[in-house]
């Protein structure tokens, strides 16, 4: 199994449902002003702000960890959650917060981060905060929000994808993967926000989220790419896929899926021309096999049916 396999397992196993049984009782001790950490934090405008006063007390929020320069799963993770919020509407910024934290906070400075949040065309009107601080801030915030992982201490590029959704105010905590199915995410957080009472769904039942296939192309498309490609469907974050073995020679392509940050680090002319069109979004090195590689080729280059289809939901997504 690859690596990155292995951790979206890990995320996925997490993110299971991971309820911390807290009432409001608690909200105002065990999981309120006396366990959070009050440190300061830069958002991306340079505004100092403090983590429990001023972005968790009072509020729902959806936490992920990141780094601007990530090569592993920082990409789709913050594609992904574009798309969770635009499923969300604009419950965003009113009844539920997005916090995305760095963990490389020495490089990430608020100019960095504003730059990377409009790469993925992120309306600031949303108030998605992108955040920085003191690193020492960061590790004990992450840890207080069970974040954290042994993969951080090796490597950076190897942290869980992973999303804490909670309301502080009733002290209740949801872990799920960061990368999961948008649509799946978008119904698991309007149901924890709504307490599990009738309200305005995203879908009408759980019937009508897309499951996602087990056919292995298809599964490792949408799993993978679809977050910031379409087949057919049009640019997204990253170029439509459509057609690529007629733009690309597949010697070429099968080693940018399989090591694009070494391409990239090595000035390649296409990768960095595609780096710079595509408003500097890095394309994630996934530890795909190359039997993977073939499998998402063959796929791509297919001119109708699974690609098509794949193509058809990934719109239908963004």
């Amino acid at each position: 199994m690859s690596s990155m396999l292995r951790t979206m397992a890990a995320a996925l196993l997490l993110g299971a449902a991971a309820l911390l049984p807290a009432g409001p009782a608690q909200a105002s001790t065990e999981w309120g002003a006396n366990y959070f950490p009050n440190v300061p934090l830069t958002t991306q405008d340079g505004k100092v702000v403090h983590f429990y006063d001023d972005l968790l007390k009072g509020k729902a929020v959806a936490i992920n960890l990141m780094y601007t320069h990530c090569n592993g799963s920082c990409p789709l993770e913050t594609a992904r959650m574009v798309q969770v919020q635009k499923l969300l509407g604009d419950r965003v910024g009113k009844d539920l917060f997005f916090y995305s934290i760095s963990i490389e906070p020495e490089r990430d400075t608020p100019e960095v981060m504003k730059k990377y949040a409009a790469r993925y065309h992120i309306d600031p009107s949303t108030n998605w905060l992108f955040l920085t601080g003191k690193m020492e801030d960061i590790k004990l915030i992450s840890k207080k929000l069970g974040l954290s992982s042994l993969t951080d201490r090796a490597n950076k590029d190897g942290h869980l994808p992973t999303l804490m959704i909670g309301n502080e105010p009733t002290g209740a905590w949801m872990r799920n993967s960061a990368v999961d199915n948008p649509r799946f995410l978008a119904v698991t957080i309007t149901n924890f926000l709504d307490g599990f009472k009738k309200a305005k769904p995203i879908v009408n039942n759980y019937a009508d989220v897309r499951p996602e296939t087990f056919h292995k192309p298809e599964y490792m498309f949408k799993s993978r790419c679809a977050a910031c490609h379409t087949i057919g469907g049009g640019d997204a974050v990253g170029p439509d896929l459509k057609g690529l073995l007629t733009r690309r020679d597949r010697t070429w392509a099968r080693r940018y899926m399989t090591e694009p940050d070494k391409m990239l680090a090595e000035h390649d002319p296409v990768a960095v021309s595609l780096f710079e069109k595509y408003r500097q979004v890095r394309m994630p090195n996934l530890s795909l096999s190359p039997e993977d590689v073939e499998a998402l080729l063959l796929l791509i280059d297919t001119p109708a049916g699974p690609a098509h289809a794949a193509g058809s939901i990934t719109a239908s997504a963004r």
